[in-house]
């Protein structure tokens, strides 16, 4: 059907084209971020209902997480963390929630917009936004510089706009051109001027980043933890449509939510079947370099099926089966891994990349697993 204003005539802006779903407009996908504690839920079932199609919300808790933030029963996921799972198995769908640990990013359709859609053949991934997650960038500096300046308007705090030098070490990086400063090393630039934000990324010996801005008052120096990158620094950056996105929606975008797909250090998924001598490996409690307590993974015995499936000492362990094991202490932990008696997979990171991800605020590295 057709809405105009009848006084401005067809060419009216206000024109609109819907489906005439009997009357009532097609809603539009909603989108939610849960940000749960350890010791809670998120305040929703997922079913699969037979003569339903799509994967259903129900149980919503009253007073919840969920219906706190605008879940509705009857709603029809469309997209976890950013990746579509309408056509996926419902098993796997929920893993994917599930290993997302403490936070996850969700977009639904209401019920009856779901149904119309499918009655008319409509393909619900277009409805979505192709990208929206922010990039988090890890940057080595080569003898030129770190390979973008940046831009932003005089006296304003927190907004800064990044150009990139075609081909450099930025670019290589995976810094889109364009791309909005989010988090400089793992904290917001939100307060910073442009003074203090290419002091965090300059070293005396060899200059830094570019600028663009004149006349910025200076500010204090940076704590001691945050002073100076020397040569790498990680940004978390966000294209002019993904920042929108999130700014639109009252979402705070952070490094939790971002597309590790560029970063050099990579979580790593073991397969084991178990074999006569066991699957060759000990499982031990220890602290994280955060403070907190993790699963690590040591004595791996040559040659049986850990060391076969790639792991090393020093492993932490982040997911078993694709499901986060944030929260578990280390028996519940041991009963996850038993509890398939034959075989097991395991989502785990290196010291060194685990290291990397608590420094920029991304505890939960299982996030970033597609």
């Amino acid at each position: 059907k057709f809405e105009f204003n009848p006084k401005d005539g067809i060419d009216n802006p206000a024109l609109l084209l819907t489906e005439d779903m009997d009357g009532e407009v097609m809603g539009e996908p909603r989108f939610y971020l849960l940000s749960k504690g350890s010791t809670e839920t998120f305040g929703f079932c997922l079913n699969e209902e037979l003569g339903c199609q799509g994967h259903i919300v129900r149980q919503v808790e009253m007073g919840g997480l969920a219906q706190r933030r605008g879940l509705q029963d009857g709603d029809r996921l469309l997209q976890v963390n950013g990746h579509f799972v309408d056509h996926m198995d419902h098993r796997r769908v929920v893993q994917k929630i599930k290993a997302s640990g403490n936070q996850v990013l969700l977009a639904v359709l209401d019920g009856s917009s779901y149904e119309a859609a499918k009655a008319l053949g409509r393909d619900l991934s277009q409805m979505l936004p192709a990208d929206i997650r922010p990039r988090l960038c890890h940057i080595t500096r080569d003898k030129s510089g770190f390979g973008f300046s940046v831009s932003g308007p005089e006296g304003t705090k927190g907004i800064f706009q990044l150009s990139v030098q075609p081909d450099g070490p930025a670019e290589r990086a995976g810094v889109p051109p364009g791309a909005w400063l989010l988090e400089l090393n793992g904290a917001s630039v939100r307060s910073y001027s442009h003074t203090q934000l290419s002091r965090k990324v300059r070293t005396p010996s060899t200059g830094g980043l570019g600028t663009r801005a004149r006349n910025v008052t200076e500010r204090p120096a940076f704590p001691a933890q945050l002073k100076q990158s020397g040569s790498e620094v990680t940004l978390l950056v966000a294209s002019s449509a993904v920042e929108e996105f999130y700014r639109l929606r009252g979402l705070r975008v952070t490094a939790a939510l971002a597309d590790t797909s560029w970063l050099p250090f990579k979580v790593r998924e073991l397969h084991m079947v178990k074999g006569p001598a066991g699957y060759g490996f000990l499982l031990k409690e220890d602290d994280c370099s955060s403070g907190a307590t993790g699963q690590f993974l040591w004595d791996v015995d040559a040659g049986l099926p850990a060391e076969k499936a790639g792991m090393k000492e020093g492993d932490r362990l982040l997911a078993v089966n694709g499901e986060s094991i944030e929260g578990l202490n280390h028996d519940q932990t041991v009963l996850r891994i038993r509890a398939h008696d034959d075989q097991v997979t395991l989502l785990v990171i290196d010291p060194a990349g685990d290291a990397f991800y608590q420094s920029v605020g991304f505890r939960d590295p299982v996030w970033s697993h597609p």
